[in-house]
């Protein structure tokens, strides 16, 4: 008997790939597991589909094909968005701890690329399985292996974009694992509690750095209370603004990205649109021609995130992964490894060897080898087990949304031209 084909045209792709995400939203519901681990919905119904893929594939029963227009076109639309949030103000607002963390966080994924490329030459692997084992999966989570997968693909690395999709996986389990126990580890061997309750009924005792913080975060709460004080939440007009934004950037961010091609540069598509994103923003946040509109970008590239990643998981093919589940595996325990000594060694003490220190490396288990929910989870179970730590809530997020895709996308891209 032949194999049904089954071959899905774009708006089939997409009611397929809806159908997938609220399975995982099911899933998600009536499993804790799956909740306690931060796991996506669409992560979940896609990788369930992609076994359900891989059982009919490989018994004979059925071939699979979807069509890839929208999964692109959402791919940019989140990308895009990225860059969107690339505020240079903002960060600076931080201060020194969020610069300390924008450099380690630099430093973490030179480090994971350079451990996933030693590796894959010990296991006599093209150095591009390194990239894929690297920060692309870890620091980038699924989103980044979507649209790393297939420009790796292209340059010679057969079954990539499978490949960081499991890594992708590994990690975001392995971080939520990992962080919880390991910031615990540090706030009993060092003895630390949190001080940040004391710190608001003495505010003599607050320092500048935590004061300024507190400050910023203060205003981005008091801005986001306005915005639903004045029925702002949900605006067309609004809403109209940032998708322009957005389209603006990705149309002219093809250009950018051509011009690099042009000088035979590996270059992905978003690159580009990212980097006129920020610029938009940028623009905005120094000259006030025109208002940013922040969450509502946030919005729309979550949207476009969900039907991505649906789609692309959907299109796995799991059976591609049986001759390097050996050295995968290895390279993938070593990434774990390596974070766990990055943050107790180095990030602990750099940080200031204290309370918050910790409930920060928590959270970069967290965003280090999954995504920044993650991070959050693992800092929030900290909290409630020893206190606030709310210099910890306020760095973590502000990395994991302004820095860690945009730096991650450039140094991958670097390497990629250098491996290629």
């Amino acid at each position: 008997m032949d194999p049904i084909n089954v071959n899905l045209n774009i708006y089939q792709t997409l009611a397929a790939a809806t159908a997938v995400y609220y399975v995982g939203v099911l899933l998600r519901i009536k499993v804790p597991f799956l909740r306690r681990y931060c796991l996506p919905a669409p992560v979940i119904g896609g990788i369930i589909f992609a076994i359900l893929n891989a059982i009919l594939y490989t018994n004979g029963i059925w071939t699979y094909q979807q069509d890839s227009i929208m999964q692109n076109v959402c791919m940019m639309l989140f990308f895009t968005s990225i860059g969107y949030t690339a505020s240079i103000s903002l960060i600076r607002k931080g201060g020194s701890l969020v610069a300390k963390m924008a450099v380690l966080t630099t430093l973490l994924i030179l480090c994971q690329n350079g451990i996933g490329i030693a590796l894959a030459h010990v296991f006599d692997l093209s150095p591009l399985m390194g990239l894929a084992t690297g920060s692309i999966p870890m620091v980038g989570g699924h989103g980044t292996s979507g649209s790393f997968g297939p420009v790796l693909e292209s340059v010679g690395l057969d079954n990539a974009t499978t490949i960081a999709f499991a890594a992708a996986t590994f990690g975001l389990v392995s971080g939520s694992l990992l962080g919880g126990p390991m910031g615990e580890f540090l706030v009993r061997h060092y003895g630390l509690t949190s001080v940040a309750d004391e710190e608001r009924l003495d505010p003599a005792n607050t320092s500048d750095e935590l004061q300024k913080l507190e400050q910023a975060a203060h205003g981005e709460r008091k801005a986001i209370d306005e915005e639903k004080r004045t029925g702002q939440s949900i605006n067309n007009y609004r809403f109209m603004n940032a998708l322009a934004h957005l389209l603006i950037a990705m149309g002219l961010g093809t250009v950018v990205s051509q011009i690099f091609v042009n000088f035979g540069l590996v270059f992905p598509n978003y690159i580009g649109s990212m980097l006129v994103a920020a610029i938009i923003r940028n623009v905005s946040d120094y000259t006030h021609a025109y208002k940013v509109y922040q969450r509502e970008s946030e919005v729309l590239g979550n949207l476009g995130l969900t039907i991505f990643l649906s789609c692309a998981l959907m299109s796995l093919k799991l059976w591609q992964l049986s001759d390097l589940a050996i050295p995968l595996m290895a390279m993938l325990l070593s990434q774990v490894l390596f974070i766990a000594l990055f943050v107790k060694f180095l990030l602990f003490r750099v940080m200031g060897r204290n309370y918050e220190a910790a409930v920060m490396a928590a959270g970069t288990c967290g965003f280090g080898l999954g995504a920044t929910p993650n991070a959050i989870a693992n800092m929030s179970v900290m909290v409630e087990r020893f206190g606030p730590a709310p210099t910890a809530f306020f760095v973590i997020p502000l990395i994991g949304a302004l820095i860690v895709d945009f730096v991650n996308s450039s140094i991958v891209t670097v390497l990629l031209n250098l491996l290629a």
